[in-house]
């Protein structure tokens, strides 16, 4: 275990937004014996905000990587028995909560995305910056890597994967690359494949924009561990969680996931009524009231204190009264 791994989470993360969600959840977190569902646990620098300023509350603190979970689970550990750490994927929110013996909760938060341990553990492959073996796995025990994507899936779909959770223009040239470079020998490390992403994108787009592989790196990390699919849905699954009166927090990073939430909360949100009704009825009003105009981005004093808040796209909203029940999306089979 490297010397980054040993350090004390709290160290090594800086939650994004503290205080704002701190504050869109406060009403909803003041009824006694609250829960909080931190669908994103990560190395819970959210989680413990909560726990230090609600003393009464309770936080359940989903995470797919048992890395992350150790590291939390120690840095949470002063708290006791108000945090429990539970390794899933947040679209499993209701058996997880069922699991628990828990009907509804108060809030819940996420915060999408990679996280801050997985970018520093250079020999995860998430970053670009740093020659790795090609993994990406957010649960590095289940599941194909990197390597198995890019080694197995035939040219067209490569070019698919990076155009639409990369929305990389050069998809077609860097998935030939790709094929390519294979029929020599497979790829399996990170610096191969950032050769091959600049080749693959012309000279002088690589000089904008940034790094020329970070659209590629998305869309393979999007691919990998299923993240949108697990978003479209953990969103319903959340909503459904929430009791009257409780709040959703949302923060997202990229616009295949902002989008995602954006629909999610303006659907509940928004009158379910034929427009030409002359009367809405009780049944069709919305169940959602929107907390935020629009995605709230962070400003100068957050991006100076976290300078990865840049790309943060924050949306909230509070359940109203119980969804509707055709408009209710059914729970998945176990």
């Amino acid at each position: 275990m490297s010397e980054q791994t040993d350090a004390g989470a709290a160290s090594r993360h800086t939650p994004v937004l503290l205080q704002r969600c701190l504050d869109l959840l406060a009403p909803a977190l003041a009824v006694p014996g609250a829960v909080l569902v931190d669908s994103t646990l990560g190395m819970g620098g959210h989680t413990e905000g909560v726990l230090r300023a609600f003393d009464h509350v309770r936080v359940v603190g989903i995470d797919r990587d048992p890395q992350a979970l150790a590291l939390a689970g120690a840095r949470l550990a002063p708290f006791g028995d108000r945090f429990t750490g539970v390794h899933a994927v947040y679209d499993e929110i209701a058996d997880v909560l069922e699991d628990l013996g828990i009907t509804s909760v108060q809030g819940v938060l996420m915060d999408l995305g990679v996280s801050s341990l997985q970018l520093d553990e250079a020999e995860r492959g998430f970053a670009y910056a740093h020659d790795a073996p090609l993994d990406m796995r957010m649960d590095p025990t289940t599941g194909p890597t990197a390597a198995d994507v890019l080694n197995t899936y035939d040219e067209r779909d490569i070019a698919r994967v990076l155009r639409v959770y990369g929305e990389e223009k050069f998809a077609g040239r860097i998935a030939r690359g790709v094929v390519r470079r294979r029929e020599r020998a497979p790829l399996t490390r990170t610096s191969e494949l950032v050769d091959i992403v600049r080749a693959g994108v012309p000279a002088a787009t690589r000089r904008t924009g940034g790094h020329p592989a970070k659209r590629t790196f998305q869309a393979l990390r999007i691919e990998v561990n299923g993240e949108l699919a697990a978003l479209e849905r953990a969103l319903p699954a959340s909503l459904e969680a929430l009791a009257v009166g409780g709040r959703i927090v949302v923060e997202a990073y990229q616009s295949l996931e902002d989008r995602l939430v954006k629909r999610a909360l303006a659907a509940g949100a928004t009158s379910s009524a034929p427009p030409d009704l002359p009367v809405e009825p009780v049944t069709h009003t919305p169940y959602l009231r929107l907390l935020t105009r629009g995605a709230e981005e962070a400003d100068a004093q957050e991006l100076a204190r976290n300078p990865r808040s840049q790309s943060v796209r924050l949306r909230a909203a509070e359940r109203l009264r119980p969804t509707p029940d055709h408009l209710r999306t059914p729970r998945r089979a176990a």
